[in-house]
């Protein structure tokens, strides 16, 4: 899963008053843990760590004679592979910060973790929104989504136009269970209604058809699908087989990628709606951000949380020149401290700031996908519906419960 070198480097950790003076010589340590082999492989995976790479050459950390090494593991959707790969990174790899990590039961297992180890978890892939909830920590940012945010882009959009009755296919998983509850309290306060739900087995499900055919029945507006990578591929693709939108049933992708719309093709997908936090083409930053990756990962643009890497990273090496190598490696706790002080700003998502609770605040899109005439370009394949901004799109702080708010 990673270099037998990576693990034979690092020290066993020492208490903080020696770990300052080992530290000067130690590089700092960024891992990727995410689906590499996977359904999530295309979302996740090697475009992750270019993305992670992007931003180490961009922030000129190494100039400032900082080393930084860029790790990668699969955690095979497991989350006691994930789990005890952390903690070998932490207990002997040196390892100082965990990203990507996409999937929420992971998450969750590392949130303590970090904690006790006094590590980061710089989580961009994971969609559950207890993280910056109950589950909230000191050692903890949520980067790029989270389930409020998703469920409240595209649920409260959709009712607003009209398609107020919704059914939901959700993937049996911490994920899935969360963004169908944040989706039905959208819709239900939106004046709609959940006419119905399912859920299906992760990841071990490829026929979809006994679900869509209950949700075509329902004669729901709109079928709304709580999964993401090869699970909601599959169940856009067999919803167009099945002729939901010829119907005039809408699909909306809770949390779905530029990599699925392209997989599926614009004749399977136009109207789909989805959210994201990031799109290649959105703005003059965002294209050149995306012209200088795209030689590490020619055959898979960055999708959000691609992107959602690359922004975390330049911030936290940000925070890493400010107070040293020594110190960030002697502290993550320290280093997030000063990451909460410092706005953010980047070429993938602009300006933000990070809460207290660990929630970074940037502008949301909702997009739809073109119909094929109207697309220029094989990777042209979304247009903006609308954007919400930071101070709107995520969960209010005091409706989270996070102890350090």
């Amino acid at each position: 899963m990673f270099g037998r070198r990576v693990l034979l480097a690092g020290a066993a950790l020492a208490p903080l008053g020696s770990r300052l003076a080992k530290a000067q010589a130690q590089p700092i340590r960024l891992a990727v843990l995410g689906d590499f082999s996977g359904p999530y492989r295309h979302l996740s995976g090697p475009t992750a760590v270019a993305c992670v790479q992007q931003a180490v050459e961009d922030s000129g950390i190494r100039q400032k004679g900082i080393t930084v090494e860029v790790l990668q593991a699969d955690h095979q959707q497991k989350a006691d592979v994930g789990l005890a790969t952390a903690r070998e990174w932490f207990d002997r790899g040196g390892v100082d910060v965990v990203l990507e990590v996409n999937n929420s039961s992971i998450a969750l297992a590392l949130n303590a973790l970090v904690r006790e180890k006094d590590k980061i978890h710089l989580n961009t892939g994971a969609a559950t929104s207890e993280l910056t909830a109950k589950a909230c920590s000191p050692n903890t940012i949520q980067w790029t989504y989270d389930t409020y945010m998703l469920a409240r882009s595209s649920g409260v959009a959709t009712v607003q136009a009209g398609a107020d009755t919704f059914f939901i296919i959700a993937a049996d998983m911490a994920f899935g269970h969360q963004m169908e509850r944040d989706v039905t309290k959208f819709v239900e306060a939106g004046g709609g209604k959940v006419v119905g739900a399912l859920r299906h087995p992760f990841p071990s499900t490829t026929d979809f058809s006994s679900m869509l055919v209950q949700a075509q029945r329902s004669r729901a507006k709109v079928v709304a699908f709580a999964n993401a990578g090869a699970d909601f591929i599959n169940c856009v693709k067999q919803a167009h087989e099945f002729g939901l939108m010829a119907r005039g049933q809408k699909l909306l992708g809770t949390i779905a990628f530029i990599n699925d719309v392209k997989s599926l093709g614009l004749e399977t997908t136009k109207g789909l709606l989805l959210t994201e936090s990031f799109y290649w083409d959105l703005n003059d930053r965002t294209r050149a951000f995306t012209k200088r990756v795209l030689p590490k990962t020619p055959d898979n643009y960055p999708n959000q949380t691609h992107a959602g890497n690359y922004s975390a990273v330049i911030h936290y090496l940000k925070a890493v020149a400010e107070v040293g190598a020594a110190r960030a490696k002697a502290s993550g706790r320290d280093v997030i401290e000063v990451m909460r002080r410092m706005p953010t700003d980047d070429d993938a998502f602009g300006a933000g700031s990070i809460r207290v609770d660990g929630r970074h605040l940037h502008d949301v899109h909702l997009f739809e996908a073109k119909a094929p005439a109207e697309s220029t370009h094989p990777w042209d394949l979304l247009k903006l519906v609308r954007s919400t901004p930071a101070a709107e799109a995520f969960r209010p702080l005091s409706e989270g419960g996070c102890s350090l708010a």
